[in-house]
């Protein structure tokens, strides 16, 4: 890697490379990971999406938004003082995310129903929050899928008391191509500048999202999907589709 190569140009041509990758090797992974979307809105349930730090981008992707399935939950780590009785201050702790038993909390606050599908987004997939949350979603016989970097989650240690990370415990693992650490290009003396997996991640899950929705049209089951609500009508039609989910899935600016 050259100075030159870090620049816009030398950005854009590496991650389109990635992408390109994606698009032709990954659809095995985007199948399965669509048919548990699929049967999961099939069978009325509620897919709910958790992840951290800027993988949240990725939930953001995925739950309550226009062109995106309706039956969708986001899950933060939030939650416990949106939902739960915990006070706002307990979110300036830099180290919640690693407090046993907060994953548990945040998963018994969501409500789920045995056939809900939980997606965990965590480009490491190594960090304690993550791996506990899907250790309860497996413990509680959810399936699950899990987005991540697999070259980064298998060149670092595991995080979690358990000695699992999350692609050990998916039942599909949608890989985002990020390299260890998430930065693209290399500097010159050292470190990398510019990250990849919000780019891929979006991509893997688009894919899937339009794969399930295949799935489900060639089964005659109308894919439930948001409209924007700034077009005439969207705004009252997505509400008419919420309904069918009332009080199992949230939508908050937070």
């Amino acid at each position: 890697m050259t100075v030159e190569s870090v620049s816009a140009e030398g950005y854009a041509r590496a991650s389109l490379a990635v992408l390109k990758d994606i698009t032709e090797s990954a659809g095995d992974e985007v199948a399965r990971a669509a048919e548990l979307i699929a049967e999961c809105v099939r069978t009325d349930g509620v897919i709910h999406a958790f992840g951290t730090g800027h993988s949240q981008a990725i939930v953001l992707e995925l739950a309550g938004r226009a062109g995106g399935l309706v039956p969708t939950n986001r899950l933060s780590i939030a939650d416990v003082v949106l939902y739960g009785a915990d006070a706002p201050s307990v979110l300036d702790d830099p180290l919640l995310e690693r407090r046993p038993g907060i994953a548990e909390r945040i998963y018994t606050l969501a409500e789920p129903r045995p056939q809900d599908l939980f997606v965990v987004i965590s480009n490491s997939g190594v960090n304690s929050v993550v791996v506990e949350m899907a250790l309860k979603v497996k413990e509680q016989g959810h399936r699950l899928l899990a987005v991540t970097s697999l070259a980064h989650t298998r060149s670092v240690p595991a995080g979690h008391a358990s000695g699992k990370k999350l692609a050990d415990l998916a039942d599909v693992v949608l890989d985002n191509r990020a390299p260890t650490g998430d930065a693209l290009l290399p500097l010159p003396d050292g470190g990398a500048v510019a990250a990849l997996s919000t780019l891929t991640g979006v991509l893997l899950v688009q894919m899937t999202v339009a794969e399930a929705s295949r799935q489900l049209l060639a089964s005659s089951d109308r894919p439930p999907v948001y409209v924007s609500a700034n077009v005439p009508g969207g705004f009252e039609g997505n509400l008419e589709l919420e309904r069918r989910y009332a009080g199992r899935i949230r939508r908050t600016a937070s």
